[in-house]
């Protein structure tokens, strides 16, 4: 099995609930000179980032995650939650004089949102370096500071560490040059469908012709599962029935959870995307990216429920 590490980003989500439509207090005409205020009486602070969220579910299958992340002065909050769930912090760096990124989300009846996003500390995730002395054998490269994910991958590559290059919302940061190095470099790339367009404009590359230049590429389809193309062959997908569809915050990376899981065990693709899956439905039944929580036999029996087999009896 293979030390897994983390890198992307740590922050906060303080979700506001406008009880009513933004529209009824848009003004078309109006908009070159726009001046609103929205009362939000209900509001909740949620723990997320991709780093956080990725190694969150990893501690449910009982992997212990090295994180690395750049966070600022206010993240004891978070820091203590990760020592209580008895996550590792040690590769975070503290920047002083910064705020942890954080997320500023004001969603009205009709599931629209208006957001602001800070990054603070999430700029100087360059700070950070991959060496060969954190003992990791796999990676992720989730979405952070523009600087900080071409480094890193770069010294996952020099270290001789396999990593994951997931872009996410950060995609659109990135050159085509830059992207084709980070395909260049990885071992494994992983898309959700929109993001895996953008990548073939970008590059001017199918995925198809992308993914011959890796190990494995994932293609995240929402309720309708995902696509692996790997060593020439083409695995699809299908989604794990949820509990419920509360809120889809998360589900990425709780997916992304899954597969590094898999590919840490040695298990085949069918497998490892279908766990993934179980990741994702076991996270869209609740409110916000951490709120989920299940032992792992819990997850295993999940897991069996939906594809009628067990990989950890394999």
């Amino acid at each position: 099995m293979k030390k897994i590490l983390v890198t992307g980003s740590i922050a906060y989500d303080t979700i506001m609930v406008f009880p009513d439509r933004f529209r009824n207090h848009l003004l078309a005409d109006q908009l070159h000179i726009l001046n609103v205020c929205f009362l939000t009486p209900e509001m909740r602070r949620e723990y997320g980032g991709t780093a956080g969220n990725i190694a969150y579910n990893l501690k449910l299958l009982g992997e212990d995650a090295l994180v690395m992340a750049t966070v600022g002065e206010d993240i004891q909050p978070y820091l203590q939650r990760f020592e209580a769930l008895g996550i590792g912090t040690r590769p975070l760096r503290r920047i002083p004089g910064q705020f942890t990124a954080q997320a500023f989300i004001t969603t009205d009846l009709d599931d629209n949102q208006i957001t602001a996003f800070h990054p603070g500390a999430m700029n100087h995730s360059h700070q950070n370096h991959v060496t060969r002395e954190l003992g990791a054998g796999l990676a992720i490269i989730a979405p952070d500071g523009k600087d900080g994910m071409l480094q890193h991958a770069r010294e996952c590559a020099s270290a001789g560490v396999s990593f994951m290059f997931d872009p996410g919302q950060g995609l659109p940061m990135f050159s085509g040059d830059e992207l084709r190095e980070f395909v260049r470099l990885a071992d494994y790339v992983a898309v959700n469908d929109y993001e895996g367009k953008m990548l073939e404009e970008r590059t001017g590359r199918k995925l198809e012709a992308l993914a011959r230049e890796v190990k494995a590429l994932v293609c995240t389809l929402g309720a309708k599962g995902s696509v692996i193309l790997a060593q020439g062959q083409r695995h699809e997908v299908p989604s794990a029935p949820a509990d419920a569809v509360v809120d889809p915050t998360g589900c990425g990376d709780a997916y992304r959870a899954g597969l590094l899981y898999g590919i840490a065990h040695g298990w085949d693709w069918p497998s490892t995307g279908r766990l993934g899956a179980v990741m994702g439905a076991l996270k869209i039944a609740h409110r916000g990216a951490q709120n989920h929580a299940a032992a792992r036999d819990e997850i295993e029996s999940r897991f069996r429920k939906a594809f009628g087999y067990s990989p950890w009896q394999g």
